[in-house]
């Protein structure tokens, strides 16, 4: 164990970002300001003690990760980026929470540099946390998979800090779970036990041991009383420090450490008062405050020499990690020219080369998409080694899994189905939706490799918040979501998305992709793959769909339309008069409805709309092109009819379903329910006047 060095600066530093998180919530007057206060302690000490950090590179790729789960304590986060000299200024702290700032209410990724991940819903960031170690652990097996672990340049440590909030969200616990059967010894969580929420003491909704429960999930514990059982307050950051050298040497689990707090400690009268949560202090307790402390009573008065000490302080700390490990990294990549240069693609974001010659050719028939998806990544695995996913408990309906390949679990946990190695890509996230989002978020914000994540389209609701925390991050998750509509039959409408597709297109950033057949589904992968910014929701159906003849004789036009949003998948036989579009499982009733318009006289064109986004980014002239603004149109989606006219215009008409399923055959319903070819040649006909 190394002592701890700290002295009179560090001590003034800690106090100094005490002040600051009170008089930037003062001045913008909201916000969270206690835990900042309290937690200033542990934050500068992992910042400037403990952590492998650059701020003069804050992505730099050997980095410790650092998340705060508790996002509302933002300024806990802002404080040390400023202090570390990571970019931000006393200017910026000043504007926390206003227009334009670098400093939001809850850190963002890609807007402040430091931040890891966007953080605000209690919880999730803990789920974070559990990504980014994954991917720590994944990347030292893809790149470096001969270094012997602990001793790779991809090796470094994730730190998260959480609250009592994020330990009642239950998906701190579904992660936390899966933190411990993946053995994740490079994860280390602190948990701010202060006992305080917003409605007050937590005692009012939350009696559980913490560490008791994290003792029975199988991860290593420890405690660090500031409080020393209530007998009086002190801030133990020797034994806090020797806490966290002990965590980094269990190599074998994850590393929880509970550090009992008193809220906003030592605020002079409001200390551990529910208050100091999630409300500015008021000018008079800053003073008394301040005046403990030792600073002026102006705010944001600090000192520049504590400023200048403590960055000076990083920045040497970081050239001397950096020193050793740059020359550890060059000598890397000289050996490993090839690794290298898959790294930097995958850095870059760049879709793999041969990408497209690797995707299958699907041969007319009838395949579920779902079962096309899960040939596609069979034959994806080798022209892309930096993709990997699975389920949560549905591989085998999900179509998840590549073939040939291992699981990324420990080989003590191997099943008579699953083999665990290193090296391997099948994930298994157990029945965990919500923690499944969150740590796909992490893979895909830590940047160094691809992970995608299958469920049921309908238990997207457990998950709901991630796709959306994906797209504010502009982070390129991949989330697969199968039985897809009434299509899913005798489950019955517990199991039966019907308002799910159209209300994740009302999601900003968020890709909705729903192939119409196996083809298409290749072709939606490889548009996935080669979207770097903003994540994908790609749907898929249980039933077989007819997969299209696309041979020059087949009268269906080649796949490679999928790319952009909506093609015209089978022309009319002259000037269309109506337009059938179909999305996913409904393209081939849109195909049937045509075919009995044309024998009746109607010239119709069957238009193929797997992604209203991807459409809608192609240019003014493909669209009209494609739907003119002058021809009638008819929907046909197994889905809520609602949003139809305003994405196709007034025009429209919509076959689809506006209420709940049934528990029967998946072709009975369509008949019952009327989302029938029939029905949408009696719309088309309608238009038509």
């Amino acid at each position: 164990m190394n002592a701890l060095a700290w002295t009179d600066l560090d001590s003034k530093a800690v106090d100094t970002a005490r002040v600051l998180a009170a008089d930037a919530v003062e001045k913008v007057g909201n916000g969270h300001p206690g835990t900042a206060i309290s937690l200033a302690p542990l934050a500068y000490l992992l910042y400037q003690k403990v952590m492998a950090s650059d701020p003069a590179d804050p992505r730099w790729l050997g980095r410790d990760r650092f998340v705060m789960s508790a996002g509302h304590s933002s300024m806990t986060q802002y404080a040390q980026l400023f202090l570390g000299g990571y970019g931000l200024e006393l200017s910026d702290l000043q504007a926390l929470r206003t227009w334009g700032s670098l400093t939001p209410g809850h850190p963002e990724f890609g807007l402040t540099k430091g931040v890891e991940c966007t953080t605000g819903p209690l919880g999730a960031g803990v789920a974070n946390a559990v990504g980014f170690a994954m991917s720590a652990r994944r990347s030292q097996e893809l790149y470096d998979p001969e270094a012997t672990p602990g001793t790779s340049v991809f090796d470094h440590f994730v730190y998260c800090i959480a609250g009592d909030g994020c330990m009642q969200e239950g998906v701190s616990g579904e992660a936390s779970s899966l933190a411990a059967t993946q053995n994740l010894g490079n994860l280390i969580l602190f948990y701010d036990d202060n006992r305080i929420s917003i409605e007050g003491d937590t005692s009012i909704a939350f009696s559980e041991d913490v560490s008791a429960r994290y003792d029975a999930y199988g991860w290593h514990t420890q405690h660090v009383d500031f409080t020393n059982g209530g007998t009086g307050y002190e801030e133990k950051l020797a034994e806090l420090h020797t806490a966290i050298e002990a965590a980094q040497a269990v190599t074998d689990r994850p590393s929880f450490i509970k550090v009992t707090t008193v809220i906003g400690w030592p605020l002079p009268t409001l200390a551990g008062h529910h208050s100091v949560h999630g409300a500015k202090l008021g000018a008079a307790e800053i003073s008394a405050l301040k005046a403990e402390l030792g600073f002026a009573d102006q705010p944001f008065a600090i000192d520049e020499e504590v400023v200048g000490y403590a960055r000076a302080n990083a920045a040497a700390r970081a050239a001397s990690v950096r020193g050793e490990w740059d020359a550890r990294f060059e000598a890397w990549r000289a050996a490993n020219p090839e690794r290298a240069a898959l790294l930097d693609r995958v850095v870059a974001r760049q879709a793999p080369e041969g990408l497209d010659a690797a995707l299958p050719a699907f041969e007319p028939g009838s395949l579920a998409t779902r079962a096309a998806s899960g040939k596609v990544l069979g034959a994806l695995a080798e022209v892309a080694p930096e993709l990997w996913g699975g389920s949560a408990d549905l591989a085998g309906s999900n179509n998840t899994t590549m073939s040939g390949v291992a699981s990324f679990i420990p080989a003590a946990r191997s099943s008579h189905d699953f083999t665990g190695a290193p090296g391997g890509r099948t994930l298994h996230f157990g029945i965990r939706e919500h923690a499944m989002g969150n740590i796909l978020n992490a893979i895909a914000m830590d940047g160094l490799s691809r992970a995608y994540g299958g469920t049921f389209l309908v238990f997207s609701d457990y998950m709901r918040t991630t796709p959306r925390l994906a797209a504010l991050s502009h982070a390129p998750s991949i989330f697969v979501w199968t039985h897809d509509s009434i299509g899913v039959g005798e489950d019955g409408p517990t199991h039966q998305p019907v308002e799910h597709v159209m209300s994740l297109r009302l999601m900003p950033n968020l890709d909705v992709v729903r192939p119409g057949d196996a083809n298409e589904t290749a072709h939606a992968w490889a548009r996935i793959l080669r979207t770097d910014n903003r994540p994908s929701a790609l749907i898929l159906s249980r039933q077989n769909v007819t997969t299209f003849d696309r041979s020059e004789t087949g009268g269906f036009a080649p796949a490679e339309g999928t790319a952009r949003g909506g093609y015209v998948l089978k022309e009319a036989s002259a000037a269309p008069q109506v337009v059938l579009v179909g999305t996913g499982s409904e393209v081939e009733i849109a195909v049937a409805a045509a075919e009995a318009l044309e024998a009746e006289g109607v010239p119709a064109r069957v238009v193929s709309l797997p992604c209203v986004e991807w459409f809608a980014a192609e240019s003014d002239d493909y669209r009209e092109e494609v739907l003119p603004a002058d021809v009638p149109k008819v929907v046909i989606e197994a889905g809520v009819t609602v949003g139809w006219k305003d994405l196709l215009g007034g025009n429209t008409e919509a076959v689809g379903i506006d209420h709940f399923g049934a528990s029967a055959a998946g072709t009975v319903l369509y008949d019952k329910f009327g989302i029938t070819a029939e029905a949408a040649v009696a719309k088309a006909k309608a238009l038509l006047g």
